[in-house]
């Protein structure tokens, strides 16, 4: 992804210009937001961030979320036959992946019948707590 600088310049200006310690500027697939912090009390800018993201795509299908913190595994050891590949048909209930959390190896069912249409993260991937893993339709 190749980043607009002089977006991200022009924005730093506003800040000072409308005496501002925030402004994001949004187009298309792509999210800028420029902080500056002040030093109470003194006026001082101590530092100016810029930060840039790119919207989610737009999912069609059921997600299935991790239901804890851990390490996602797409098998049961290394080698072994995938739980969750793309085109397979699952059934509800199903383990479409292991979610470990402190040495605890936590399957994790599919919530609805379908199609596999997008595995969203990768074997030994750490996931959070509400995390899209699968994609179901």
């Amino acid at each position: 992804m190749k980043i607009d600088k002089n977006i991200i310049k022009e924005l730093t200006g506003y800040l000072t210009e409308f005496n501002l310690t925030e402004i994001e500027y949004t187009d298309k697939d792509t999210k800028i937001k420029v902080s500056k912090w002040v030093v109470p009390n003194s006026g001082e800018t101590v530092s100016v961030a810029a930060s840039t993201e790119t919207k989610p795509k737009a999912i069609s299908g059921t997600e299935v979320k991790s239901p804890i913190i851990g390490t996602a595994y797409l098998a049961a050891e290394p080698g072994a036959k995938k739980f969750a590949e793309v085109g397979k048909k699952i059934k509800k209930g199903e383990t479409v992946m292991i979610v470990e959390a402190m040495k605890t190896m936590n399957h994790v069912p599919s919530t609805v019948d379908g199609i596999i249409r997008e595995i969203c993260v990768e074997d030994g991937q750490p996931v959070e707590y509400g995390q899209t893993i699968i994609i179901v339709e």
